[in-house]
């Protein structure tokens, strides 16, 4: 169960942890939607609370023209970011249509075997209407670049850091071999300490 602090309280966190923001565009001139999972508190955020915030910041803005996700998967831990399989099946319905319709494509970054066998299982279930087709696995930021322009981009340290990791140790693209010698937290809420890498956007 979330922790009981207000349903304002909660919209305010997921705004001051930059979980979501749209800016940039991709290849295609597509403007993103750029979503940071590690940064999303679970435990402390309940379903309602996101879905209001999502309508009422986040859709209206998609609403009007095409775009596509950016959802960086990196750093992800089921039991600290994880809303669960019907929090985020109650999340989709609620995407208006147009937004729907207006979902080009998905940038899944630095999936890891068991996103990808979850979504193997679950996710022509959870995304109906031709989303899961939509879906595009990146396993590198050089392969992100590829589709997206990278210098409109902010991507934060720890996702580089990551990949960096994989290309020394790339057995860990299968879940054979751990990622923990880094271990990062979700930023504080009033840090000043940018999360964000100069490697990544120039």
């Amino acid at each position: 169960m979330p922790t009981q602090i207000s349903e304002s309280e909660q919209q305010q966190l997921i705004e001051k942890l930059d979980i979501f923001r749209i800016k940039g565009r991709d290849k295609r001139g597509r403007s993103i939607l750029r979503i940071i999972a590690k940064f999303f508190p679970a435990r402390i955020v309940s379903v309602d609370a996101l879905r209001k915030y999502l309508e009422e910041k986040i859709f209206p803005e998609l609403e009007k023209k095409p775009f596509a996700v950016l959802y960086v998967h990196t750093g992800v831990q089921r039991c600290e970011n994880f809303p669960g399989i019907s929090a985020v099946r109650s999340i989709y319905d609620a995407i208006p249509v147009n937004v729907k319709r207006n979902l080009e494509a998905v940038y899944f970054l630095h999936p890891g075997l068991q996103a990808r066998l979850f979504l193997a299982t679950f996710g022509r279930f959870l995304f109906t209407g031709g989303v899961y087709g939509k879906l595009k696995y990146v396993s590198r930021l050089d392969y992100l670049w590829e589709h997206v322009r990278r210098s409109e981009i902010e991507v934060p340290e720890f996702v580089c850091d990551h990949d960096e990791d994989l290309e020394d140790r790339p057995m860990m693209d299968y879940g054979l071999e751990s990622d923990h010698p880094r271990v990062y937290d979700a930023p504080a809420v009033d840090s000043p300490v940018s999360m964000y890498s100069m490697r990544c956007i120039s």
